[in-house]
């Protein structure tokens, strides 16, 4: 919020629990998106289930970033340090994150962008987390972004 300030964005902060229905809280959340003309919107790091109307009223213009090679290590329960932890259990050698289109589903909409990282010897679930973020997350969000933006998607 302080970022989006600092340069002149407008930045609002819809509370789920201000709301007494999920239906009020996503009708609040669409009239600022309408407000604002907004055309994509980022679900980065949101960790709430849209209703599948929602969804639809932002088909195509929703996208989403999840920590693995989907369709590994996603879906209902799989998010934040579980992903990681999930990946290590089983043995991956392999890891990454993906870029995708948000859908009804869960982790399962169409794949934009992915990019693999190598799991290493003495992996913790944080260390290899944040090697996720920085060396994939951080990197395929923003060229998706970019890509939409462009109408190459």
């Amino acid at each position: 919020m302080e970022r989006a300030k600092a340069h002149n964005i407008p930045a609002y902060a819809v509370r789920k629990k201000d709301f007494n229905s999920i239906s009020e809280f996503e009708t609040a959340i669409l009239d600022i998106f309408n407000k604002h003309e907004v055309e994509l919107a980022v679900t980065a790091g949101y960790m709430v289930i849209l209703s599948p109307d929602f969804i639809r009223s932002f088909h195509g213009r929703m996208i989403n970033i999840h920590p693995s090679l989907i369709p590994s290590f996603s879906g209902v329960g799989y998010y934040g340090l579980k992903v990681h932890e999930a990946a290590l259990d089983y043995g991956v050698k392999i890891t990454g994150a993906t870029v995708h289109f948000v859908d009804e589903g869960c982790d399962t909409g169409p794949i934009i962008l992915q990019k693999a990282v190598e799991v290493k010897n003495g992996d913790t679930p944080e260390g290899l987390q944040r090697r996720v973020m920085e060396e994939a997350e951080w990197v395929i969000l923003p060229q998706a972004i970019q890509m939409i933006a462009k109408g190459e998607i």
